[in-house]
């Protein structure tokens, strides 16, 4: 049965106010009861005809009354028969065996619910793997910004203390690489996906092997042909029940871990407003605050630290489901992986389109970064001075404890009289930017942007503001 509270849409799709109204369209669709229950059909049918073309006694109109039907379920006739019986699957076999009066005979022949519950989630998963499309996007967007300001300086932090200078772009790229990272393992993670395949009860094919009265090799055709048929080009070669939960755990890692690249770079954001040096969009007549009207607060970075913490630990739900299966399965898995799967997707769709809706609006105000530069930039010359003193003949150690004097007293007049730094005058601020320009471009040409290439017809148009 559909969420609580659901409606379908013209195109099937389940909308529900469990689900964020930010969550894709697409995604939704995903995790909608004719998604999941049509998937069950394909299933029947792709099995009905791999077993009819190995010689079962199976009828072409049989095969023409499911493909008929495949889509034309009636919801309100499962929802009773699963109240009747207490078991989805066999609740949907009787309701498409009753638009296929002449195929019910040969419906689920020799399956276990598995079947089509493992087989349907592998399809999903690697399905809902395409929200790599959506990370290129953002990697992109966020390409595009480093490009532009990759020239531009700015205050590097260590221990959120003032250090030696960056650029804007540079700093930006450094979210690129965890980016880039995540897309990697999303891509490894969607081809090391496999089909649970025609497997039996237990795993052992046995059913399959009496329907094939002790054919071994028309067993293992079948399983082929049935993976094929479900678009993939592998299926695990050996199961319990169920595939290994350990299947769920290696997809729900990558999006915990790409939930801690977003919080990263959200959080960076955040830091970086309250300076005011760079904000996420805001728009005209957007409210910051209902008590305080000059606020601006960082809400769509917030939202994405928010949701990714929430990301982060739905790892931990296949984790323990992986650690307490019993033998070949127990059930136990079942109602924890309808929720934490679809959750993990749908908040890392939602993420993922916040996080582009900022990545297009990014505001930055060079005067205000200039003018932070001036305060601190004495002490970004310390260490270039100190090298000069080394190559004139000093000791290092000496060097260093000198500077360091001068610079606590400089700080002092800094901090306790509310003067000017005056260690040093007239130094630029280029000169304490290293390589950050050149390793932006590099990075950019050489790593970021050809990773993007296979996305290209995947990635998303421009975002309107608000979000």
């Amino acid at each position: 049965m559909a969420a609580l509270g659901a409606e379908e849409d013209a195109f099937g799709r389940y909308r529900s106010p469990l689900v964020s109204r930010y969550a894709s369209p697409e995604m939704g669709f995903n995790f909608s009861e004719r998604r999941k229950f049509g998937t069950w059909r394909r299933l029947w049918l792709y099995l009905a005809q791999a077993e009819k073309s190995l010689g079962l006694p199976i009828t072409d109109e049989q095969i023409q009354e499911m493909e008929a039907n495949l889509d034309n379920i009636d919801f309100k006739m499962a929802a009773e028969e699963e109240k009747r019986l207490r078991h989805d699957v066999m609740a949907h076999v009787h309701t498409f065996a009753h638009c296929c009066p002449k195929a019910a005979a040969i419906i689920h022949l020799g399956a276990t619910s598995c079947y089509v519950g493992d087989n349907t989630a592998s399809c999903f998963l690697r399905g809902c793997m395409e929200v790599g499309g959506s990370l290129a996007t953002v990697i992109s967007r966020l390409a595009d910004f480093a490009e532009q300001y990759a020239d531009l300086p700015t205050l590097g932090f260590t221990h959120y203390q003032p250090a030696q200078l960056t650029t804007v772009g540079k700093r930006c790229c450094l979210w690129i690489q965890d980016l880039c990272m995540d897309l990697q393992n999303l891509e490894r993670a969607r081809n090391d996906l496999r089909f649970r395949g025609v497997k039996g009860t237990t795993g052992t094919q046995a059913s399959f092997l009496q329907l094939f009265e002790g054919d071994h090799d028309k067993v293992e055709e079948l399983d082929r042909l049935v993976t094929v048929k479900a678009g993939f080009k592998r299926a695990y070669l050996v199961t319990g029940q169920t595939y290994s939960r350990k299947v769920d755990v290696e997809v729900l890692s990558v999006l915990a871990s790409l939930g801690a690249s977003i919080h990263k770079i959200c959080t960076d954001i955040r830091l970086l407003a309250n300076l005011k040096e760079i904000e996420e969009p805001f728009e005209t007549d957007q409210i910051g605050s209902s008590a305080m009207p000059y606020k601006r607060n960082p809400m769509r970075s917030e939202r994405c630290c928010s949701l990714a913490r929430h990301l982060m630990t739905l790892v931990l739900n296949p984790l323990h489901t992986a650690s307490v299966q019993w033998f070949e399965r127990t059930l136990d898995d079942s109602a924890n992986r309808r929720v934490c799967l679809a959750e993990a997707f749908l908040t890392a769709d939602i993420i993922l389109s916040t996080l582009q809706n900022i990545s297009e609006g990014l505001v930055v105000y060079p005067k205000v970064i200039e003018r932070r530069i001036q305060q601190e930039l004495p002490f970004m010359a310390t260490e270039n001075i100190i090298m000069a003193m080394v190559k004139a003949g000093g000791n290092r150690q000496d060097c260093h404890e000198k500077i360091r004097i001068l610079s606590q007293q400089a700080a002092a007049v800094v901090k306790q009289e509310g003067g000017n730094n005056d260690l040093i005058a007239r130094i630029r601020s280029t000169s304490f930017t290293g390589r950050a320009s050149q390793q932006v471009a590099r990075f950019l040409k050489e790593e970021a942007r050809p990773m993007l290439t296979p996305y290209q017809s995947k990635m998303g148009v421009k975002m309107e503001l608000a979000l």
